[in-house]
């Protein structure tokens, strides 16, 4: 595998201090950064990363804004995966999570995506946004998660069309 590129190492360390900040240990949902690095190296992964107010931070973008989220996704085709979206604790309930959904749907777009999937667990409270902007549930698998404490948790999977 090649190695990321300087200005994919920047991608990835927004990326890492969003992720770091926003996702509970105790869900085991953040990834590491091998594997943001890894998913970046895939030409068919693609990041946004946004600052406060919601404005996309340029991946070489040398001296930019703090980011405080981001969204990272899998393009196959026309549909197109959600795989992650984080928001940093202190910029949510600020339109943050909004700003990056919106960009998501014009950059996929743009891709020639027709519907987007995403999988959460069950509880996730940013089930508000995903049902905010159209996603609705299509399916769960029971026990899917493995939290910190042994406990499972189930996965419910939402799907949007865009097109």
């Amino acid at each position: 595998m090649t190695p990321p590129s300087s200005f994919d190492n920047a991608l990835v360390e927004r990326i890492m201090v969003v992720m770091e900040a926003a996702f509970d240990p105790a869900f085991g949902e953040a990834w590491n950064r091998r594997q943001v690095s890894e998913a970046l190296m895939l030409a068919n992964t693609h990041a946004l990363v946004v600052d406060a107010q919601g404005e996309v931070i340029a991946a070489d973008a040398v001296s930019a804004a703090a980011p405080v989220g981001f969204v990272l996704t899998r393009h196959v085709l026309d549909e197109e995966e959600l795989l992650l979206i984080a928001v940093a604790p202190e910029a949510r309930r600020r339109g943050v999570g909004a700003a990056l959904i919106e960009q998501l749907f014009v950059a996929a777009s743009t891709r020639g995506t027709a519907r987007i999937f995403l999988e959460m667990r069950r509880g996730n409270p940013a089930i508000h946004l995903y049902r905010k902007f159209g996603f609705e549930p299509i399916g769960e698998r029971r026990n899917y998660y493995l939290m910190a404490n042994g406990e499972r948790l189930d996965a419910i999977t939402f799907a949007r069309s865009i097109a």
